[in-house]
């Protein structure tokens, strides 16, 4: 007959390999249900394609079977905030993805990056934030216009089995301006929140405009904002003004994921050599000094440049460059994840629920 204590005692030798404490000093057992040798364990995993949370699950797993214990492991990815709270109570995480300067490929990064968290087997929409200038109809291949539900909101298209919404799509041409001052802003970004049928996502990805306005404050003010990835070249004026962008989002303590250099370089084919021509070193020095992640650097490459620049499959440098941002993102997203569950259960004084049958 397995007890508790035998199996906390056990979880306890399994650590966070990016926190480095062990899961149940971190709170991320949530219970224990010991019945002879049957074990149910619930443990908060709160970070869906995060590749970490993937190893804690099978740590765990390795762990009891080492000690001889046979348990039925399941996952919480709960939502931090409580569905009541939120004003999209179907969406688990929020990912801003901001510039300081238009130009840098910040729509780029946020088109692959829900790309790739579909591709890891998410549920996935992009909100097109870009209000002036709407650009991620052009980049994905949306399927078709928003329809109208049933309860008068906007169904938003697919496109690669992302839920996909533009202000592009409300626009009667392509070349029409979006012509709207602050107040209109902040209208399409409640319609678009409030009146778009979003579901149930494991994470929406929120395009933001470039510099600091009110697209990006009316985020920061309606939403809670899981995380921001923050998207610069190498060049100096770009990081300058990137900097603005992350101080805004630290301001209204929106977490940092990271910085992404894109542009960082390209590879010769002449040559074999990498060569920078916008300089280097740019997003480190940010990363260096408000002591943030460095998510990684991208290249300029044809993949990333032509009329559809969504990174497949292929042996590129593009794609492995992009891949490595997106899973750094995650484990970064992750990390932020597993310190507010710990920070909430010292807060709470939570400890595991235990049970086990009446004698």
């Amino acid at each position: 007959m397995t007890d508790n204590t035998t199996v906390l005692d056990a979880l306890r030798t399994v650590h966070d390999p990016v926190i480095e404490n062990d899961i149940v000093s971190l709170g991320l057992i949530e219970s224990v249900s010991t019945a002879g040798d049957s074990v149910d364990i619930t443990v908060v995993l709160p970070t869906p394609g995060d590749d970490a949370e993937g190893r804690i699950l099978a740590s765990m797993h390795e762990t009891l079977t080492q000690e001889g214990i046979e348990a039925n492991i399941s996952t919480d990815d709960s939502p931090w905030m409580s569905a009541e709270d939120s004003i999209l109570p179907g969406v688990k995480h929020v990912i801003a993805v901001a510039s300081g300067k238009g130009g840098v490929g910040k729509t780029t990064v946020a088109a692959n990056l829900a790309r790739r968290l579909a591709d890891r087997g998410c549920s996935v929409g992009i909100l097109d934030a870009d209000i002036h200038g709407p650009n991620l109809p052009r980049l994905l291949a949306v399927e078709g216009p928003p329809a109208v539900t049933g309860e008068d909101a906007l169904a938003p298209p697919m496109a690669s089995g992302i839920k996909v919404m533009s202000m592009a799509f409300l626009t009667r041409n392509h070349d029409d301006p979006a012509i709207l001052r602050g107040p209109m802003v902040n209208k399409v970004m409640m319609h678009f929140l409030e009146n778009v049928a979003w579901g149930e996502l494991d994470y929406l990805v929120v395009d933001l405009p470039p510099g600091t306005g009110d697209a990006s404050l009316d985020l920061l003010q309606t939403l809670p904002v899981s995380g921001t990835v923050i998207v610069t070249t190498p060049h100096q004026l770009a990081v300058d003004d990137a900097r603005k962008g992350l101080n805004l989002f630290a301001t209204h303590e929106a977490p940092i994921l990271g910085v992404v250099e894109n542009m960082s370089y390209f590879e010769c084919d002449g040559c074999g050599e990498d060569h920078s021509p916008f300089g280097t070193g740019g997003a480190r020095e940010i990363c260096a000094a408000y002591d943030v992640p460095y998510l990684g650097s991208l290249p300029i490459h044809e993949a990333l440049g032509g009329d559809d620049p969504i990174v497949g499959d292929g042996a590129t440098s593009a794609n492995a460059a992009m891949d490595a941002v997106v899973a750094s993102t995650l484990t970064s997203l992750g990390e932020v994840n597993r310190r507010r569950v710990a920070r909430q259960q010292i807060a709470d004084e939570h400890t595991p629920t235990v049970s086990m049958p009446e004698q």
